[in-house]
């Protein structure tokens, strides 16, 4: 099947042949068409199956045939859960709408608000944004919502786990009741079920029974291995090229951090990606990583949800995750759009736990693999992960330090500025009128004493 049947805007075809899809994914089979009869829909879609496409395309489409009349404003509104996800659905919009006179603009933090401003008053088309951030706009006078038409809400089940329900629903009072609404999640837990009773209309549902699982392509093997030799499996792996490039997730943004300072000294071209490092570092991370500047980008979580990279080969589970749902999301930034890819798991003994859940989960118990030729009874030098309680104590006692310096500060400082003043004198310190009847009072004297002093010699 090709993307003709849709009857799709000619510009829009043109788009789809820009990106190099040839026909459409089960996701987009199933989604497109009861969209673009205006229906609202409700669909569950595992991470790589093609739904960005499945609910942008119908949007541009009416876009397209109903050109905006009268007052500018944005007509469509996408709600994603991370800055990364909402570039990614961008990037994707501006090559399907090249060929047409829509606009588009990305609304999330860490950058500056005076162009996301602009975007707001200019009334550009379709809006992707972070609930948070597009909040912060909501405060203000310029923003507004009220011409919304289409409403989408993508990677709903992550939104939820962030936190975001609350701002989802503020966010509901400022569009209008009277719109479609696209609702795409990969999981459908209760709390998520309840948002879509309130927010859609009878929808087309897609896939509710779904079971969440891993994409076929992804070939999936755990490696067993003491918590500490870690870090020096990985880089065995790399320097046999049995992972020629690779998204490698931990569990913490510090033991991120220390897994990239550990793979850049041992040569290794690596960046990191989590939630303490600036937009504009986040941003040139992922570039550099899909362009092949670095080998190896080292993420949280934050990063499975949004990473798109073509013909990724390997994804590597440094730490096992513990929900399984965060396993399939990691794992799916690999054999992305059919394509197929390796995904591997470091498993310490305290993690066998979680593996099993994740087992549980996918219904299938992966292979275990041990690397030929790698000392697993070697102990390395330093730990990969200072433990929190040192971690606390040194940073305690920092405090402690910084507290009894300025201490010290606040003791010396009274006595300098007595040091600094010269002592004042009793004249000084006598008041100018009171100086002068003084030293009229001495000429008198002296005056009359000299008078004495003549009438006594006549």
């Amino acid at each position: 099947m090709t993307f003709a049947p849709f009857k799709l805007h000619r510009s829009l075809l043109l788009g789809v042949k820009d990106m190099g899809f040839t026909r459409p994914t089960p996701i987009q089979i199933d989604a497109i068409p009861p969209a673009i009869e205006g229906r609202d829909v409700l669909a569950c879609a595992m991470t790589g199956s093609g739904k960005t496409v499945a609910f942008l395309l119908p949007i541009l489409n009416h876009l397209l045939a109903h050109p905006r009349r009268g007052v500018a404003g944005t007509r469509a509104l996408i709600m994603t859960p991370t800055r990364e996800l909402a570039a990614q659905i961008l990037q994707e919009l501006n090559v399907l709408a090249v060929h047409t006179p829509i606009t588009a603009a990305a609304i999330f933090g860490g950058v500056g608000m005076g162009p996301q401003e602009h975007a707001f008053r200019a009334g550009v088309d379709v809006m992707i944004a972070t609930p948070g951030r597009l909040l912060d706009h909501l405060k203000r006078p310029y923003a507004a919502l009220s011409q919304v038409q289409y409403l989408v809400l993508d990677e709903a089940d992550r939104m939820l786990d962030m936190g975001f329900l609350p701002d989802i629903k503020r966010v509901l009072k400022h569009v209008p009741a009277r719109r479609q609404t696209l609702f795409f999640s990969a999981t459908m837990p209760k709390p998520i079920l309840e948002l879509t009773r309130e927010m859609l209309h009878n929808p087309a549902t897609i896939n509710l029974e779904r079971k969440s699982a891993p994409a076929v392509g992804i070939t999936q093997a755990v490696y067993p291995v003491a918590q500490e030799l870690k870090t020096a499996l990985l880089l065995e792996l790399l320097n046999r090229d049995l992972v020629s490039e690779a998204l490698v997730f931990t569990r913490t943004k510090h033991r991120a951090d220390r897994v990239w300072k550990y793979l850049t000294q041992e040569g290794i071209a690596a960046a990191r990606i989590h939630g303490n490092r600036s937009q504009g570092q986040r941003t040139d991370a992922l570039s550099g990583f899909k362009t092949g500047t670095y080998r190896v980008l080292v993420a949280t979580d934050i990063a499975a949800r949004g990473i798109d990279v073509e013909a990724l080969g390997h994804v590597v589970n440094f730490d096992v995750p513990a929900a399984p749902e965060d396993y399939i999301h990691r794992v799916g930034r690999t054999a992305r759009a059919e394509m197929t890819g390796e995904a591997f798991t470091f498993v310490s003994p305290a993690e066998m736990g979680d593996l099993k859940a994740i087992e549980r989960a996918i219904s299938k118990s992966l292979p275990r693999v041990t690397l030929p030729d790698f000392n697993y009874h070697e102990r390395p030098v330093a730990k990969l992960e200072i433990p929190i309680a040192e971690r606390l104590a040194a940073h305690r006692a920092q405090r402690s330090v910084t507290r009894e310096r300025a201490r010290q500060k606040e003791q010396k400082q009274p006595r300098q500025q007595t040091a600094r003043v010269a002592p004042v004198s009793a004249s000084a310190s006598t008041s100018a009128p009171a100086a002068a009847a003084q030293n009229g009072d001495k000429r008198r004297r002296r005056r009359r004493r000299r008078a004495r002093g003549r009438g006594t010699e006549r």
